[in-house]
């Protein structure tokens, strides 16, 4: 066998046997003792013990770096932390799909050794353990564009509510109610903060933290700043209002210059050479039939 081919085998092997060696050497039995001496006396409502993280997920978490779970946590926040896909899940399925593309790259290398094979393995692999992180990134992404397409409408009915009478709290479960989008349902999960406890800035911040639309967070410090120094609400929300409509057609404007811009490349490539071959093809024609 060639050099590349062992180097292939040594880079598809050497991740399984290493979770492989993790998983055996796990010492379930101490681990297990010192479990239910931790919990000893603890137990949850109903009198059910606590129970220990599957082994599988305490694996994925030691295999998986804590900066690199954090950033994951954060794009989940972005991404509204959809209920099918949760840290653990996601935790537990990078690792396990590159494992299987490394799998498959090996059985493809099995039929048909050569270095393109060796080459498309290492893709894959790679591909299949970041290709959730792609998931969630553009679904955040997403969310957030959704978040900013809707915040100055939302920002002009908690107005109108505000100015009718209602307060600030009132209003925003009517928004919330009313909308069924991203925004919407951040702010009935900020509500629901304040109704379990959490201190009205805290429960501002952390929506403010879960987005990364500067107009929400924006919104947010004023919003935090006039309920601290005892500034009218109805004020706030008509200059924030302002703002968000004055910014939303700046952001129309800009797109409607970026157009022509983005439709010259496929103009240039799709277009003009049909148009070449329509008006020039016939005389090409002729002049080759004259000279031959």
């Amino acid at each position: 066998m060639t050099p590349i081919a062992w180097l292939y085998i040594l880079l598809t092997v050497t991740p399984i046997a290493y979770l492989a060696w993790a998983l055996a050497t796990t010492d379930r039995k101490a681990a297990i003792a010192v479990q239910a001496n931790l919990t000893h006396g603890f137990t949850q409502e109903g009198g059910a013990a606590i129970q220990r993280p599957p082994a599988l997920l305490e694996l994925s978490k030691r295999l998986t770096p804590k900066g690199y779970e954090a950033k994951l946590d954060r794009w989940l926040s972005l991404a509204g932390r959809p209920a099918s896909l949760p840290i653990e899940r996601l935790v537990i399925a990078k690792p396990m799909l590159a494992l299987v593309g490394a799998l498959l790259s090996l059985l493809m290398f099995a039929k048909a050794p050569s270095g393109h094979i060796i080459a498309l393995g290492l893709f894959l692999s790679t591909l299949l353990y970041f290709l959730p992180d792609l998931l969630i990134y553009n679904k955040g992404i997403k969310r957030q564009q959704e978040i900013e397409l809707e915040l100055p409408n939302t920002l002009d009915q908690l107005l109108i509510s505000v100015e009718a009478g209602l307060g600030f709290e009132v209003a925003m479960a009517r928004a919330g109610g009313n909308g069924g989008g991203a925004l919407a349902q951040e702010l009935m999960r900020t509500l629901q903060d304040i109704q379990v406890g959490r201190p009205r800035q805290e429960a501002y911040d952390a929506l403010a933290q879960r987005s990364s639309v500067q107009d929400l967070k924006s919104f947010v410090r004023a919003v935090v700043q006039a309920d601290k120094y005892g500034i009218g609400i109805a004020k706030v929300l008509r200059t924030q209002a302002k703002q968000a409509r004055v910014k939303r057609r700046q952001r129309a404007e800009e797109k409607a210059m970026k157009l022509p811009v983005k439709v010259l490349f496929p103009l240039l490539l799709c277009i003009f050479p049909v148009l070449f071959i329509v008006l020039l093809g016939p005389a090409a024609i002729k002049i080759i039939e004259a000279f031959s």
